[in-house]
């Protein structure tokens, strides 16, 4: 059994930065892709970025230029780094992992952003 834990989630000001990571209990090496996920109050869970074992990376329109999601397989982590933060992308992000094979899918419990105006 996989288990995800997020960190680096906090209160920023508009405008700031935050970078969230993700720690696998093992090897990530097998998961294809990793992502990263977001859901609001009020709101279903949206994709937010997601990277494939081969490093190729996609964004949510409304994140594009300012989010970057990379991946360490060495050290088995998910990083996003989010700059430029802005109010409206405050929500509960979640990592999510698949497994290439079987498509078996892993999420962590979460960590809280939140930005202020």
């Amino acid at each position: 059994q996989v288990q995800l834990v997020e960190s680096g989630g906090g209160l920023v000001q508009r405008g700031g930065s935050l970078r969230l990571s993700c720690a696998a209990s093992g090897s990530i090496s097998g998961f294809n892709p990793m992502g990263w996920y977001r859901q609001a109050p009020g709101k279903q869970r949206e994709l937010v970025a997601s990277i494939s074992s081969g490093g190729n990376a996609i964004y949510a329109e409304s994140v594009k230029g300012r989010f970057t999601i990379s991946r360490d397989n060495a050290e088995n982590t998910v990083a996003l780094q989010m700059n430029d933060l802005k109010p409206e992308d405050t929500a509960v992000y979640y990592c999510k992992a698949v497994t290439r094979l079987l498509n078996l899918e892993y999420w962590g419990q979460g960590t809280q952003v939140t930005v202020s105006s």
